[in-house]
């Protein structure tokens, strides 16, 4: 564990504020990451940053770190407000991949006006935003069929009704345009610089974040639909692009997930496990854990990088066996499971310094990226997308 003590900048009488990287010498932290959260330390009024080990680079702001500060700053959440991934149990009779793949509904087009998963929509919609409504997004959000693989702690998984081989759909995605509409908003006027007025800011943040668990909802009723099976609750559903108010002090989340004794799960790649953990974290790590395995490389290095070693017939199955739909060749190899980190040394690194506890892995069957449609059916289809959703 690596601290940093920065200097506030315009408060030179104040205590400096703290940088505490959770990763240990064995896991790859990209120095431009370290240099954003030291830059995000230099802000006035920030308290502490605390940076998971599945830590990169992000547009003007690290993602992978939980920031407190006195002050609210709408660029340190960035435009997906609401992004999460949530778990839901699904029964199925026979789960070959080759078949269910084949079954998986487009989920780049928004609800159609009699599609049953309207059924989860009561009452208003969050914002009144309906664009996008039941979309998964691009970048890195996806929605995963995934078998119980190991069960580490047999009591926690039982009480979340989970037992090795059992399914489970596994949905990350965020807010679509709402988050992005909100952000310009501030951004058109108040550049990087603090919300003028947090209340009003935090009344848009909060039906962002409502609508994208609503919108998690949608996704997984529209997949069990498609797939023969009843729609279910989920056991677990953690956002992890907010802001939150805790002692007086706005918290904020960029691909960080709350740890305060929730259920988180950590996302692998498309070609390994994910593990679903019981989270402890304390006030060092800003009562936080790790979203995800994290980018290792750019989306161009990884594109450059995949091309000249894989094809995209390669890619379509993963090492684990389990299939990708993805119809957006680009994105295959962008979203490679070799342009991230290890997720076991992420996990490792939450279990060495006492942040998470893992309870179960899952293994991937078949990961949904974006529908794999003809070229003439893709082009129409993009008149349908909302706003890209990034984590």
């Amino acid at each position: 564990m690596t601290q940093y003590h920065l200097p506030r900048q315009s408060l030179p009488s104040s205590a400096p504020a703290t940088v505490t990287v959770f990763a240990s010498p064995a896991s790859w932290i990209e120095s431009a990451a370290l240099a954003q959260c030291q830059q995000v330390a230099a802000l006035d009024g920030m308290v502490h940053v605390a940076a998971m080990p599945d830590l990169h680079p992000g547009k003007g702001a690290p993602i992978g770190a939980a920031m407190a500060s006195t002050v609210l700053y709408p660029f340190l959440v960035g435009s997906d407000i609401g992004c999460g991934i949530a778990v839901f149990p699904i029964r199925l009779k026979r789960p070959v991949p080759e078949r269910l793949a084949a079954r998986f509904p487009d989920l780049d087009r928004t609800l159609d006006a009699d599609a049953p998963a309207w059924a989860l929509v009561e009452g208003e919609v969050p914002a009144g935003h309906l664009d996008g409504l039941g979309t998964v997004g691009r970048g890195n959000h996806f929605v995963e069929l995934a078998r119980v693989g190991t069960v580490l702690e047999p009591a926690h998984a039982g009480r979340l009704g989970l037992d090795a081989g059992d399914l489970v759909l596994v949905v990350h995605s965020g807010s679509r345009g709402l988050g992005e509409r909100i952000l310009r908003t501030h951004t058109e006027t108040h550049g990087a610089g603090a919300a003028p007025d947090p209340a009003a800011y935090l009344a848009m943040h909060d039906d962002a974040v409502r609508w994208g668990s609503l919108n998690r909802r949608v996704l997984a009723a529209r997949v069990a639909y498609a797939l023969g099976a009843v729609p279910s609750e989920p056991i677990v559903d953690q956002c992890h692009n907010l802001v939150e108010i805790r002692d007086g002090i706005y918290l904020h989340r960029k691909g960080a997930a709350p740890g305060d004794g929730r259920d988180v799960l950590v996302a692998g790649t498309r070609g390994t496990a994910s593990y679903l953990v019981a989270a402890h974290a304390g006030p060092d790590a800003n009562h936080s854990v790790a979203h995800g395995a994290g980018r290792k490389m750019s989306r161009a290095d990884a594109l450059r990088r995949g091309r000249a070693k894989h094809t995209v017939e390669e890619l379509r199955r993963t090492p684990v066996g389990s299939l990708v739909v993805c119809g957006d060749r680009q994105l295959l190899f962008e979203e490679a499971p070799t342009a991230y980190k290890r997720i076991e040394q992420v996990v490792a690194d939450l279990v060495e310094h006492r942040l998470a506890t893992p309870v179960v892995t899952t293994i991937p069957l078949v990961t949904y990226k974006t529908a794999d449609l003809g070229p003439a059916t893709r082009t129409d289809r993009r008149g349908h997308r909302g706003g890209r959703g990034r984590s």
